[in-house]
């Protein structure tokens, strides 16, 4: 028997499952069951308090009502894209910094940017034959679950791992901060060489490199790119950084951490999270539906890019889930403003790797779509382009794989993780715990010989 193989016995446990483990949805109402966290306006369930960072979508107009706004995100109180026109404007990279305030609640002077700078290029190494030990001697498919095992093995070479004091737990995530984009690269490595089979190459990172520039020094065949593309990756990852203490993978290693276990299984459960088609592999969708409507119609054609805009939300193309991916957000209405960001980010780029019919597409399914999605269904608020749909965009524009489209996303978020971690470490003391309400009956036992 394959290891594979799902034998007759497993599809019937499967049937069996499937019948015995239904809850309707009218319970949910009954029981006032906020399923997914979010009420029927789609906003969240508090379930904690935190300084790391939050997102905005409504205001209080004159009349002391709440209406939508254009969408805002901050990073410790400070709005996200003052600190992207600040490094921008200064024509440098934002990462290290977007880090650095992500972590200790404040901007870095010059000396201290500088500091920061040179530990994290220090401290990019691995331990020695880890490379080899684990991650390519057992090559797999999906880069994420390499990524998730690496972090894990990290455990193994780590002399103080269970120790969650601050200074521990700090020193174990700026070194899973530093090292995420090898352990990432290397992984689609050992998948294109084992897997693909083609030519297997390992380029160390260089220590005068900022991250974004790494990434595409280690990933490029020729380990060549140009400054525009350099920055415009550090911008992708600046605004991955965080999103506040809501989205499901950092849920998880605010939840995970309470349980008071190591730094490798908290970053490692997040990396699960993260890896999720609904959380971090939705740009690959945004991604291969424009494939799809690229292999199936003439994209030229406006009348027709429309007729199959409708045709998913009628579920009668692509995967037939009945989705435009990448519109809508269950925060934002009016607009994402990493969406708006990246927006421009992918019109520079379209321009410098002549990329412009492709982004043209793009700008008018982000026109179009709102207005169909508000036409066949039933909204409680307004619909836009959300940071998956560009963020794809972005990254094929700039020529990354898409095995590494979401491993980029945790390449960024190891940030904002590792800060939530050390917060919830500092703050809460207790286990979270969520309560379910059981609505099974209570049956009675019945012993063997009468079943």
């Amino acid at each position: 028997m394959s290891y594979s193989d799902i034998t007759p016995y497993v599809k019937g446990l499967s049937q069996l499952s499937n019948a015995r483990n239904h809850i309707t949805p009218e319970l949910y109402s009954k029981y006032k069951v906020n399923k997914g966290l979010r009420d029927l306006n789609g906003k969240g369930v508090v379930t904690g308090l935190t300084e790391i960072s939050t997102v905005t979508a409504k205001e209080i107009d004159a009349e002391g009502n709440e209406v939508p706004c254009a969408g805002k995100l901050f990073y410790r109180g400070i709005n996200v894209n003052d600190l992207v026109h600040g490094f921008m404007a200064d024509r440098r990279f934002g990462f290290e910094e977007t880090t650095y305030l992500l972590l200790f609640s404040k901007l870095p002077n010059r000396a201290e940017l500088t500091e920061f700078q040179n530990y994290l290029a220090d401290i990019r190494t691995m331990p020695e034959s880890f490379t080899r030990d684990m991650i390519l001697k057992a090559p797999g498919k999906d880069v994420m679950n390499i990524l998730s095992r690496a972090v894990l093995a990290l455990y193994v070479y780590d002399e103080n791992p269970d120790d969650i004091s601050i200074a521990n737990v700090l020193r174990q995530c700026l070194h899973l901060i530093s090292v995420f984009p090898m352990l990432g690269v290397y992984a689609y490595r050992g998948y294109r060489h084992y897997h693909l089979g083609k030519s297997l190459l390992i380029r160390n990172p260089k220590p005068q490199f900022s991250t974004a520039e790494n990434i595409l020094h280690m990933v490029r065949k020729d380990g060549k790119f140009s400054q525009i593309e350099a920055r415009m990756l550090d911008l992708a990852l600046v605004i991955h950084a965080d999103h506040g203490g809501g989205n499901n993978s950092t849920f998880t290693t605010h939840v995970v951490t309470s349980s008071g276990t190591d730094t490798y299984s908290a970053i490692s459960a997040a990396l699960g999270s993260l890896k999720g088609p609904r959380h971090g592999g939705a740009n690959i969708k945004v991604v291969q539906m424009f494939n799809d409507m690229k292999k199936t119609i003439n994209v030229q054609d406006h009348d027709q890019v429309r007729d199959y805009l409708a045709a998913l939300l009628d579920k009668n193309a692509f995967d037939k889930a009945g989705l435009i991916y990448g519109m809508g957000h269950a925060i934002y209405s009016i607009s994402d403003p990493r969406a708006e960001i990246l927006k421009e980010c992918a019109r520079s780029l379209a321009v410098e790797n002549g990329f412009e019919d492709l982004f043209e597409l793009y700008q008018y399914v982000a026109e179009t779509a709102p207005v169909l999605i508000g036409e066949k269904r039933k909204m409680y608020k307004g619909v836009s382009a959300n940071v998956d749909f560009y963020s794809g965009l972005v990254y094929q524009m700039l020529g990354l794989p898409v095995e590494l489209f979401t491993p980029i996303f945790a390449m960024a978020r190891i940030s904002g993780w590792s800060a939530h971690r050390i917060e919830e470490i500092q703050n809460a003391g207790k286990i979270i715990r969520p309560a379910y309400i059981s609505v099974k009956k209570e049956e009675p036992y019945v012993p063997l010989s009468q079943r």
